[in-house]
């Protein structure tokens, strides 16, 4: 007997530190795991914030080279519309028995008239009678201001000859060399021989900056205005963006109801057949085809072959059609086949038709997916370089297109131009301006299909 309590209680024994061995054995592989599920959501953390943080590195880069450039150097001087230099008869007046032809004919003889006088004599002397005890020559002086500002002094007189012996106060814009030398882009200890100004000039517009003459105001022409070669201070964006505009319309007009249409068929009507493997593989394949190619495409169909005008926002609106519509018809498709077979079996089971299944109760689910589809996509195509630069849509158009067949410029191709520009001290914070206006646009895009989708998921 008491050899065998001896056995029993061995066993026990064993049989107790083989249920501890086993404990902490479970318990050393739930840390482990714990440990492990710890440090995948530390890299998760991780991965967000580098993105974050490259991010806001990017925008943070942008934002301190663009802002500055919607700032320009503005010189508001009192100008004297010298009839000594202005001497231009009066202006035509429609007489009794003169034909609008005739008088049609006298008033563009007195404009051609007008624009033949000395108007840079107008601007020197205005610009002079704010520092009169300088001593510089003409050339010096004019360089200050932007040279467009003599024609925006004749189109006053134009529209109003009673300004003839008149003085008026003018905000002149000041020339891009002379913004870059009041911002600092230019190191001041510089030789003479490598600066943009002359030191007459330079002295100039220091003098009219302390003394409050020359300040900087809101560029609010980098919206109104269209681009410029002769007068790069006054280059705008106002006809890279109506052609951007154009060619999104005829994007949306276009791609969203075709591609839509056909990621309906193929994915609720069409049969399964080699027919359509071979379709879904192509359009699968088309969505990675580099844009450039899109590119090629339209320049020789819709140019060479259709005859289309070059340049125009309607070529480039089809090109970027055609780039877009794998990326709407994929993932309309995806949409599409996130319905659950419920709703369409229970349209059946009702009565309805294939036809009414699809229309009446899948398709109004789908709403909110197609929508993000065709916002991201028309997002995507409007900020495109590529294509638009084979159909000619580099080209210097120096107006604003009233359609879209008339030659224009887009957004994207726009910032492409000015980061080529030869004056880089001016045109860099411009191209980074630029930028941020097609970030803004398409952020703004985004908004609207994250805000027009979350309206569609409430009414569901």
């Amino acid at each position: 007997m008491n050899k065998m309590a001896e056995m029993f209680s061995r066993q026990l024994e064993q049989g107790s530190d083989g249920s501890t061995q086993r404990l902490e054995r479970i318990r050393a592989g739930l840390s482990a795991r714990h440990s492990r599920e710890r440090r995948f959501r530390a890299y998760g953390i991780a991965a967000i914030v580098a993105a974050l943080g490259f991010v806001a590195i990017l925008f943070s880069m942008i934002l301190y080279q663009g802002l500055p450039a919607f700032t320009q150097a503005t010189l508001t001087v009192d100008v004297f519309f010298d009839p000594e230099i202005i001497e231009a008869d009066d202006i035509p007046v429609q007489v009794e028995g003169q034909s609008a032809a005739e008088y049609q004919k006298a008033q563009l003889d007195w404009q051609r008239q007008v624009t033949m006088l000395n108007w840079n004599r107008v601007v020197e002397q205005a610009i002079l009678a704010a520092a009169p005890d300088i001593e510089i020559d003409t050339r010096a002086v004019l360089s200050v201001v932007e040279t467009s500002e003599r024609f925006r002094l004749r189109d006053m007189f134009v529209a109003d000859p009673g300004l003839l012996g008149k003085t008026v106060s003018v905000d002149m814009l000041a020339s891009a060399n002379t913004d870059n030398w009041l911002k600092g882009n230019i190191d001041r200890s510089l030789p003479d021989s490598q600066q943009q100004l002359s030191p007459e000039a330079r002295a100039l517009a220091d003098r009219l900056m302390e003394e409050g003459k020359m300040r900087f105001s809101f560029a609010a022409h980098i919206f109104s205005n269209v681009d410029s070669r002769s007068a790069p201070a006054s280059a705008g964006l106002a006809g890279a963006f109506v052609g951007s505009l154009y060619m999104m319309l005829v994007v949306i007009v276009l791609a969203v109801p075709i591609g839509v249409a056909s990621a309906v068929y193929l994915e609720e009507f069409a049969p399964k057949n080699r027919l359509t493997d071979f379709i879904e593989v192509n359009i699968n394949n088309l969505a990675a085809v580099p844009s450039i190619v899109f590119g090629l495409l339209g320049a020789a169909v819709f140019i060479n072959y259709f005859r289309l005008p070059l340049s125009a926002p309607l070529v480039g609106g089809l090109v970027l059609t055609l780039m877009t519509l794998p990326t709407v018809i994929i993932a309309t498709r995806s949409a599409l086949r996130a319905v659950p077979p419920s709703l369409r079996q229970a349209a059946l089971g009702l009565g309805a038709s294939k036809t009414q299944t699809v229309f009446h109760h899948v398709l109004p689910v789908t709403y909110p997916g197609i929508l993000t589809a065709t916002i991201i996509g028309v997002a995507q195509a409007l900020g495109e370089t590529a294509p638009l630069l084979l159909i000619g849509m580099n080209a210097f158009v120096a107006q604003i297109p009233s359609t879209p067949m008339d030659q224009s410029t887009a957004l994207p191709v726009q910032i492409y131009l000015w980061q080529g520009n030869e004056n880089r001290n001016f045109f860099e914070a411009r191209t980074s301006a630029a930028i941020i206006v097609l970030l803004g646009l398409m952020l703004t895009l985004n908004a609207i299909a994250i805000f027009l989708r979350t309206r569609l998921e409430r009414r569901k």
